[in-house]
Order: C-alpha cells, then structure tokens, then sequence
C-alpha cells in the first residue's frame, strides 16, 4: 500500500514537471513569435513615419517661410508709412516756416500793398538771375515793383504778364538793370548807395556808391 502511494506522489511529481515543462516551452515559443512580428511591426512603422516626418518638417519649413515673408512685407509697409510721414511731416514744417515768414513780412511792410506770390518756373541755366512768379497784371502788378520773400528783398519786376510777371534778381550779374537803390541807416542818419552784385561765396549782396566818409558797422540796417 506504501508503494502505490509513492508510486501515486512520484506520477503526479512527473506530471507536474513535464506540464510545467511544457507550458514554459509553449510560452517562449508564444514569446519568440510575439516578439518577432513586433520587431517586424516596429521597422514597418520607422520605414513609414520617417517619410511622413520628412514631409510633415518640409511643409513646416515652407509655412515658417511663407510667415516669415509676410511679416517682412508687413515690416516694409510700415516703414514706407513711416518714411511718407516723415516727409510729409518736412513738408509742412517747411510750409509753417514759410508762412510765418510771410506773415512777418506782411506786419513788417504794413505801410504797403502786398501781394503773395509764388515761383512757377526757373531756368537752372539762369538760376541766379531771374524766376516767374504767378501773379500779374489781373493782381495790379507793375513794372520795378520790388520782389520780397522772408529773408528780405531779392529782386525787382521787369516783366507783366495777365497771370504772371518776371522778376530779376539781386543776384543777377549780367544786367545793370537788377541795382537797386538802398540806404544804410547809421546813427547819425542814413547813407545812400546801390546794391550792385551779389557774392555767390559768402551768399551776400554786395553795396557800392557809398560816402566813404560815413561810418559803417556791421549790423547796421539796410533798406531799399
């Protein structure tokens, strides 16, 4: 009776081993078969995503492109904003000094009858000598009518038009007719002369025919 029952145990031992055996070996198979079609999965994905990626990075690489031009065209429309308003910004500082310029003068020549001009055409060949102005006949202007801007006399007229009249400036040079009259006023009176000539150099008018007994000094008033 001992016997079968050790005979019984060392049946079930056996069984036991070769079972645990067994399932051991059936799940390293499973393991190995698993393992292989995920290694198989897993180069299949890598061989698909990195065309993929690649094209996903190009896309990305022309959209950050695209941006980036816009943003530089955006950038250059702003600075030509800028550019314009600076200029147009000159231009009316420009205008406001003018204006003032005339204003002073017009307070200054209150005693007179002033007529506001402005220049419509100069010959650069004759820079220096004369301008046309767009005022003429129909606004009462005369011939040797003296021609005035802010910084003071610069010519006189020589020519009328209906609509427009011819002035020859101080600064001309080839013709005796642009001298002008003028006194200095001096402390102890006034001193005749006429403004002859214009200095390109020093950008000043140049006064002859004065007394050479009067005593001139520097910022003393010149009138014509």
């Amino acid at each position: 009776m001992l016997n079968n029952k050790k005979l019984i145990w060392i049946l079930l031992s056996a069984i036991a081993v070769v079972s645990v055996v067994a399932y051991t070996m059936i799940n390293g198979a499973n393991n190995a078969v698993t393992s292989a079609i995920n290694d198989a999965t897993a180069w299949g994905g890598r061989l698909f995503s990195e065309p993929v990626s690649m094209v996903v990075r190009f896309v990305d690489s022309v959209d950050n492109l695209i941006n980036t031009h816009e943003e530089n065209q955006h950038l250059k429309e702003k600075i030509d904003k800028i550019y314009e308003l600076q200029v147009r910004v000159a231009d009316l500082e420009a205008e406001n000094g003018k204006m003032k310029q005339e204003l002073n003068l017009t307070e200054s020549l209150s005693e007179y009858t002033t007529v506001h001009a402005t220049v419509i055409a100069r010959n650069p060949d004759q820079w220096m000598e004369s301008l046309v102005i767009n005022v003429g006949a129909n606004e009462g202007i005369q011939k040797n009518m003296s021609v005035m801007s802010g910084n003071g006399l610069i010519g006189r007229i020589i020519e009328v038009n209906p609509t427009s009249s011819k002035v020859l400036l101080l600064s001309n040079e080839q013709s005796n007719d642009g001298k002008v009259a003028a006194s200095i006023q001096i402390k102890s009176g006034s001193a005749n002369g006429i403004i002859s000539g214009y200095d390109r150099k020093t950008k000043e008018y140049l006064m002859t025919q004065v007394d050479p007994t009067v005593q001139v000094a520097a910022g003393d008033l010149v009138q014509t």
